[in-house]
Order: C-alpha cells, then structure tokens, then sequence
C-alpha cells in the first residue's frame, strides 16, 4: 500500500463566519469535500463568488448534515462539474432531498421579486439568477449513495477511512473521522460539523470520541455563551401554552421546519398523554415541516429509547388527536378563521417569511393572543423586533399593534453550548493541533481563550481560503 505522503485542509466558507461550510480536504491526489453550504445572513453575497477549487476534481462530498448551510450549495457543485460521490447518514440523504428543493423554490421566488423591482428602476441585469433549480437537484440527488450508518467505517481510498459518529445537533446528524495511513503512520483528522447538546428531547445523545487526533475542526457557534437547563425550558413551555389558554385566544408558534417543529409536537403530545395539554386544535402549518415530520417517523433508530419505545408499540411521537397537518394554501388560510383554542406552528422561525407572518397579522393585534418564541431570533428580523418590545410592526405594508402576550423560552437550541463543546473536546485523550471554525471572528476569540485556559490547549482560528497543513 502506497503511504500518504501530504495532507492538507483549506475552509472555503464557515471560517471566521458562521454559514458556508465548506472545507476541502487534500490527501495526495485525492480530494474531500467536506461540506458545501450556503452562505447566510450578512454573508449570502458570498454565494455568488467563485467556489475557489475546480469542482470537477472533487473525488468525494461528505455532507455533516441537512441544513442548507452545509448542503445548500450542493446543486451548484453538481451544476459546475462534481460528479464523484457523495456520502451522508441515511436520514441526511432524505432531508437533504426536501431542503434543497425547497432551497431551490425560495431562490426563485426571491430572483423574481427582485427582478420586477430591478426591472422598473432599469437595473434588471444586476439581478443574479438562482444558483440552481430543481432540476439541478434531482441531479445532484442522483450522487447520494444510500447512506453511511454511524460507527461504520468506510474505505474512501486506499489509505483513507471515514466513520461518521452522532452529533445529535438534527435526525442524521454527524461528525466525520477520518484515518489516514501515512508515512508517518496514521493521521486522524476529525470535523465536527454541527453538534448538539447530549440531553435533547428527540435525539439519541451526542457520541463522544476518547481516542487521540491528530487535528480536530470543530465548530463555535455557541462558544461565548451557554443555554438554559432544558429541563427549566421544558416547565416554562407548559406553563406558557396552559396560561395562554386561559386567556381564551390562540397561540403562535414561529418554528423552525427542521428539528423544532418535530421538538415542539413531541412535547405537545406529552402534555397531551399527560393530560395538561387543554382541549384545542394543533396545526403544523408548514408544507416543509410536515415532510420533514413524515421522513422523522421512517428513522427510529436514531431516536431516544423512550421515543423508540412509543414508535415500536404504534404510537407516532409527533402525532395526537388534536393535531392536523395544513399542506395547501387554502387549508392554512382557514385556520384565520379559528379564533379560539388554536395553537399553530408555522415557519419561518424568525417571521422572515413563510405562513407565520399571515398568522401573526391575524392575530398579533388581538390581546387574547399568545406568541411563544422558542428560537433564536437574529437582530433585525420580525421576531426580534417583537421580542424586542415593539408596540407596532409592519407585516405585509400594513402597521400592526402588537397587543399579545409574548413569551421568549431560550433552552430548545439543538446547538452545543460553551459548555458542552468544552465537554466534547475534553473527551479526546489527546489533540495535536486544534481548529475552530463555524463561528463569528469575536466568539471564536472567547472560546479560544475559554480552551486555553480549561483544557490547555492553544486553538487557532481558520481563515478562509488558506490552507493548514496537517502532514507536510
């Protein structure tokens, strides 16, 4: 067997950011991507520059898992010449098929509105058309193999293993190890792609690895702060939705299709098995929540014992007598007329577009009302602006009093906090060389002085587009 003789990594988004991640692995004479997301936020500029790496001679794609700020760009890799393999969890490959369509809709729409607009003031050619549409996923979808389970190592190439581990952050999600036989013996060279917190409510719990590594790429979202005791968060949520109740109007959920939706059914129906949950009507009003909730129900293995117990006797964890799924536009414009005892759960999570933001025009104004905000909300967007304490807010053009009750619960992020990083990174039993990525330059920077001074180790923050080398 030929011995590695050169190993390199260069971050390509997700370095000094927190959206894009892509870093490219090179090994030799073949190349690993890991990760191919899109850029986000005040970054999404970034989606339109050059990728920064022929995609053609990529030998393989491995995605951590299914949000669209690692998997986002996948079409336009395929759309510019990728056509090696792409490897995932089984539950990533099916999520990852319904985000990019939908990733692929909401372009479209977007380039159209700002085409119309563009074209009155004569500037339409300034308008960059969609990086991709669906047809270009359906092609992408074709490079998925059927998936890689955890804990299975794969041989890439000669020399080069992948194991994907759980990192609990969403279904499917994983970190990826990968062996290099080199000439200087093995290399393990670890991403962590997202993680999550290891006492969540649906997931089996966050894997740890207690081996030695050669380099370990981890991310720092959180790195700077930590979350509420979800056990707090949990009581708080009840309370909430029982208080609401009294009041004698609906409840408004602003839910994140992927994760939170599933999070907020589970322990809907809990209250609901528990006998709290007060009699009302429950709608999961979000076309893509829905198919995320029915790809959930394929995959139990991935689940807690608890949920896989319920699963194997029957019973849908996601699913009671009170609630009802509103696919069509005509369903969800229905529920407008429930004025009573109505809990709904609609995206976007932070009101920056989807049904939510109807539902919030019907019902915002109304004193009886109750908005339960049970996400991250970014400065700037609706949700912010009303947790925020705005007394009025535009929706649609017109000004809207906000007159509900509002309350803001912060212990339901499905990301790792300081604490748990610190506790994962701990677990190694030993860490050559340190890497931290996913995250904005001024946490990174806490979270590195954080690591240096409880696990003494000395990280160094990625930049974009320079290379590390790991064998040299």
């Amino acid at each position: 067997m030929k011995a590695i003789r050169r190993i390199t990594v260069t971050s390509f988004g997700a370095a000094e950011t927190v959206t894009g991640s892509c870093h490219l692995i090179e090994a030799d004479d073949v190349k690993i991507l890991v990760d191919c997301g899109m850029f986000q936020g005040h970054d999404e500029r970034l989606n339109y520059e050059p990728l920064g790496f022929e995609p053609s001679e990529i030998d393989y794609l491995v995605l951590t898992h299914a949000h669209i700020d690692h998997i986002g760009r996948v079409p336009f890799l395929v759309k510019k010449g990728f056509s090696g393999r792409i490897i995932t969890t089984p539950p990533t490959r099916s999520i990852a098929k319904i985000m990019l369509l939908d990733a692929a809709k909401v372009m479209l729409e977007d380039y159209k509105i700002h085409y119309r607009k563009a074209r009155r003031r004569g500037k339409e050619h300034e308008v960059p058309p969609p990086l991709y549409d669906e047809l270009d996923v359906y092609d992408a979808m074709e490079l998925f193999g059927a998936g890689l389970p955890y804990d299975e190592p794969f041989k890439l190439s000669e020399g080069i293993t992948l194991t994907l581990k759980n990192a609990s952050h969403i279904l499917g999600s994983a970190y990826a190890v990968f062996d290099f036989e080199t000439v200087e013996g093995r290399k393990r060279v670890v991403f962590s792609g997202d993680l999550g917190m290891e006492d969540g409510l649906i997931l089996e719990p966050l894997d740890y690895l207690e081996d030695e590594v050669d380099a370990l790429f981890v991310e720092s979202t959180y790195g700077n702060r930590n979350h509420k005791p979800l056990e707090d968060s949990i009581v708080e949520f009840r309370e909430a939705v029982v208080e609401s109740f009294d009041d004698g109007g609906n409840i408004l959920i602003p839910t994140f299709s992927l994760e939170r939706a599933q999070e907020m059914l589970y322990l809907l129906n809990t209250m609901y098995r528990e006998g709290e949950l007060p009699k009302s009507k429950v709608f999961l009003d979000s076309p893509l929540a829905i198919a995320a909730t029915r790809i959930f129900v394929q995959f139990p293995d991935y689940m807690k014992p608890e949920i896989r117990k319920m699963m194997a006797e029957g019973e849908n964890p996601f699913m009671f007598p009170y609630v009802s799924f509103t696919q069509s536009v005509e369903e969800s414009k229905a529920i407008n007329n429930v004025e009573s005892g109505a809990i709904i759960l609609a995206g976007s999570g932070m009101c920056t577009g989807g049904r939510i933001r109807h539902h919030l025009k019907h019902n915002l104004w109304r004193p009886e009302t109750s908005v339960i905000f049970v996400g991250y909300q970014a400065r700037g967007t609706l949700g912010r602006i009303i947790i925020d304490g705005a007394e009025h807010v535009k929706i649609y053009g017109e000004e809207i009093a906000v007159r509900a009750r509002i309350y803001t619960i912060g212990g339901f992020s499905s990301h790792a906090d300081q604490r748990q990083l610190l506790k994962w990174i701990s677990a190694f039993k030993s860490i050559d060389n340190l890497y931290l990525i996913h995250g904005e330059e001024e946490v990174m920077q806490v979270f590195k002085d954080k690591i240096r001074e409880e696990l003494d180790y000395e990280p160094q923050i990625v930049k974009r587009g320079e290379p590390v080398s790991i064998l040299y």
